[in-house]
């Protein structure tokens, strides 16, 4: 792996934008519950729908190596990206619940999959370890926003009297956009990152998984399970509550654009053990928020605030330590892996959330989740505290 002089400051810039376009496919299948539901499902439909995305992303995982070897890295990030576009036109154009949603949620995790994989490994051959920390807050920012973005197209349709359906069709053309951004980078992004992307094999998965950054990969998708658990049952949970769904999404992605125009610079040069911890407890208090203080729009933006900042600011932290702390010459592999513990989380834990809400609950829904943001947040605790233990170990060697 091959890190490269100065980072070109408008080509980076063109690459968020065309990141943060496909990312709106991604954001808009938060409105599939209610979608679903306005066609006669309910949320265990709509998690249904949402995690027949993981089995694909196992695909993508697996292949987006030797698609990026053989395409170079922009070009199959384009390639596959056409199946954004696929499964937003299917979102909203099959009628009724049938198995074709199912299909076209492949589509969508085939397509995500290679793009949320390689999107990091760009960043990793671009730029030097140590600014690794802030070109990815930077690209997770832009991805971020367009996850967020995506639900409030629904709220917007929803204000012009236009139908849902408004919404997956505007997802499908910013992403075919995004796709031809893509195709055009690919030759300025080879020429800058020449290094081909390793693939994966069994032999770097138990090298990373034996190393520290079995940590951040652990926590990814604890993280993952929380925020696809929220967002994708949210319009469930603002008309539970008595609000509108738009403000989450609002507040959420307020948060998560200005935490990275404001705070990110400070955040990844202190040390990101601690910075892990405190971000985590962050969350954990934005879930503590939606279990038990939501009792009207402020609580529910503070709330929505308060999980953008902690989940995304993490999320940037530990994709960092997971690409600084994996072993020498696995940097790759261990990307790939963090992204396929993301996708278990985010596309795998909303069928189960979608059950326990259609079985116990919204109740036992945040209950769950809350349980997942402690475990996560504790984490990061025994981390700072074995590394405690082990300091004098090190003083008294050297």
């Amino acid at each position: 792996m091959h890190s490269t002089s100065p980072v070109n400051t408008k080509l980076f810039a063109l690459f968020c934008l065309a990141s943060f376009l496909l990312s709106l496919s991604y954001g808009s299948t938060f409105l599939l519950s209610l979608l679903i539901q306005l066609r006669g499902g309910n949320e265990h439909d709509a998690g249904s729908v949402i995690s027949t995305a993981m089995l694909s992303t196992f695909v993508a995982v697996v292949v987006s190596g030797h698609l990026a070897d053989a395409w170079g890295a922009a070009r199959a990030i384009a390639g596959m990206g056409l199946l954004l576009v696929v499964a937003c036109l299917g979102f909203a154009l099959t009628p009724g619940l049938g198995e074709d949603l199912k299909g076209f949620g492949l589509a969508l995790g085939l397509g995500w999959g290679v793009f949320y994989t390689l999107g990091p490994i760009i960043v990793a051959m671009l730029v030097e370890p140590r600014q690794r920390a802030r070109y990815f807050a930077l690209l997770s920012g832009s991805m971020l926003s367009g996850i967020g973005a995506g639900p409030l197209l629904g709220r917007a349709a929803s204000a012009l009297t236009l139908p849902l359906t408004t919404a997956f069709h505007i997802a499908a053309l910013a992403s075919l956009i995004g796709v031809v951004m893509f195709w055009r980078l690919g030759a300025h992004l080879k020429r800058q990152a020449n290094a081909p992307v390793a693939k994966i094999s069994w032999v770097a998965i138990r090298q990373v998984l034996s190393s520290k950054a079995a940590f951040a990969i652990l926590m990814v998708g604890l993280g993952g399970c929380v925020f696809g658990g929220l967002s994708s049952f949210q319009t469930s949970y603002a008309a539970a509550h008595g609000l509108d769904y738009s403000l989450f999404f609002a507040g959420f992605l307020s948060a998560a654009i200005t935490s990275r125009l404001l705070i990110a610079g400070f955040v990844v040069k202190l040390d990101a053990y601690r910075a892990a911890c405190g971000l985590s407890g962050v969350m954990l208090g934005s879930i503590v928020l939606f279990a038990f203080g939501v009792s009207g729009n402020f609580s529910y933006l503070l709330a929505a605030a308060s999980l953008g900042v902690g989940y995304g600011l993490t999320y940037s932290v530990i994709n960092g330590l997971v690409a600084n702390e994996a072993p020498s010459g696995t940097t790759p592999q261990a990307l790939l892996l963090f992204s396929l513990a993301y996708f278990v989380g985010v596309f795998g834990f909303p069928w189960l959330a979608g059950k326990i809400i259609v079985d116990y609950g919204l109740s036992a829904l945040m209950l769950s989740v809350l349980t997942i943001a402690a475990l996560n947040w504790l984490i990061t605790v025994a981390r700072l505290i074995a590394r405690r233990i082990a300091a004098p170990k090190i003083v008294q060697v050297s």
